[in-house]
């Protein structure tokens, strides 16, 4: 161990390093001396060349003990470079809090929200929420920080909206995004608040299809679409028979074909539930007829062999082939791929079926959504209330008993 040798200040001590030199001399480690509550302490200060000397060392000895005499401040080394090092890491929390505080939505959204959208959510989709940003939420809110955005600036966008003759949907739609970009800053622990859409009453909409089609409409469709699209004449007969969403019928692959037990596995689901439908005589034959794409995985290849992601414009030009939405306003009524779905259901209930099987068959998730098709099951609705009427005509006969 090194020798340590004494200076002309009480307290104070170092030791020399054995090669480097400071100036014309060794090196000096300094180190002080002193006793606190009957213990001796011994604590090393630094070297020379990082600025050490005996006069300093012993001001800071002098530094403590004036402490140790008044209660004020630290009283050992020790705990003074804990308090310094606690001061430190305060004010680097501190800075990085004003970091994260100067965050904007706009920043978020292109660094973190977007990027991500475009890799768990469909392009159409993602492509969907990006206008919605770009036209009605970063003109109000985009270069302003989570913690300074208001129900106040979501009031704001609602009402540009309104005033713009936006529908209630698509002004849910732009509140959701928002609520969505809250929650997700939340996550990565960018912002701590309520989130602001809470406040905000959401404007009610009805945007459940009414129309649905005839079975005349229905083959009229079918005969349509064979001249414009083998593929689209298919999938078509699929919604119209069993159901599925197009996303669904995108997703679906020759094993989710079971001929032998007639049914169809439906995995890439809305709500990532697998559900089997029954497929009917001619969704069969059809199926049948398209062995030709069995080198392909997809039942329903894209052109260049993979996924498909939306329906091809030759439907709609169908639909304005057969002149049905000439003059409709009403979005609800339009025809579009989406009615094909609706028309299944519709026909399902108008056949009798109870609503429970339907809402299994579409795969609902809850039975208020297929509620709404309780109206076109007449019978079932006059069979109750006959029911009811026979109830009242029922008269009991009591018999009388002579008690005298």
């Amino acid at each position: 161990m090194a020798k340590k040798h004494s200076t002309k200040y009480p307290g104070v001590r170092y030791r020399e390093h054995p090669t480097r030199k400071h100036g014309v001399q060794f090196d000096k480690y300094f180190i002080i001396r002193y006793t606190l509550d009957g213990k001796r302490y011994e604590e090393a200060l630094g070297w020379a060349s990082d600025g050490w000397s005996a006069e300093n060392a012993s001001e800071e000895l002098a530094r403590l003990k004036r402490a140790q005499r008044t209660g004020e401040g630290p009283q050992t080394l020790a705990e003074a470079r804990e308090q310094e090092k606690a001061r430190r890491e305060a004010e680097e929390q501190r800075k990085k809090q004003e970091e994260i505080n100067a965050i904007t939505f706009n920043q978020f959204w292109k660094d973190t929200y977007f990027p991500q959208a475009k890799l768990h959510k469909t392009e159409r989709t993602y492509i969907t929420e990006n206008s919605y940003f770009e036209h009605w939420i970063k003109p109000e809110i985009g270069e302003k920080p989570f913690k300074n955005i208001s129900a106040w600036d979501l009031e704001r966008i609602k009402k540009n909206m309104f005033d713009a003759n936006k529908t209630p949907k698509t002004i849910q739609h732009v509140l959701a995004i928002i609520r969505q970009v809250f929650n997700k800053a939340y996550v990565f622990g960018l912002y701590s608040g309520q989130n602001p859409v809470q406040n905000i009453k959401k404007p009610k909409s009805d945007n459940r299809r009414i129309r649905f089609l005839t079975y005349d409409e229905a083959e009229k469709l079918l005969e349509e679409l064979q001249k414009r699209s083998l593929d689209l004449h298919d999938m078509a007969l699929l919604a119209l028979h069993c159901g599925p969403r197009a996303g669904e019928i995108f997703g679906l692959t020759w094993k989710d074909i079971d001929f032998e037990r007639e049914l169809i596995t439906l995995r890439h689901t809305k709500n990532n539930h697998v559900r089997h439908v029954p497929m009917t005589d001619r969704v069969k034959d059809m199926l049948k007829s398209r062995e030709f794409t069995k080198n392909s995985e997809l039942v329903f290849p894209a052109q260049n062999g993979g996924k498909r992601k939306e329906i091809s414009n030759a439907f709609e030009r169908a639909i304005t082939g057969l002149g049905w939405n000439k003059g409709v306003e009403d979005a609800r009524q339009k025809i579009v791929f989406h009615t094909l779905r609706h028309t299944c259901a519709s026909w399902l209930v108008m056949a009798g079926v109870p609503l429970y099987t339907v809402k299994e068959y579409l795969g609902h998730q809850q039975i208020s959504q297929t509620e709404r098709y309780a109206h076109l099951a007449p019978d079932s609705l006059q069979q109750a209330t006959t029911a009811l009427n026979n109830m009242g005509k029922k008269k009991n006969k009591s018999k009388i008993v002579n008690l005298e």
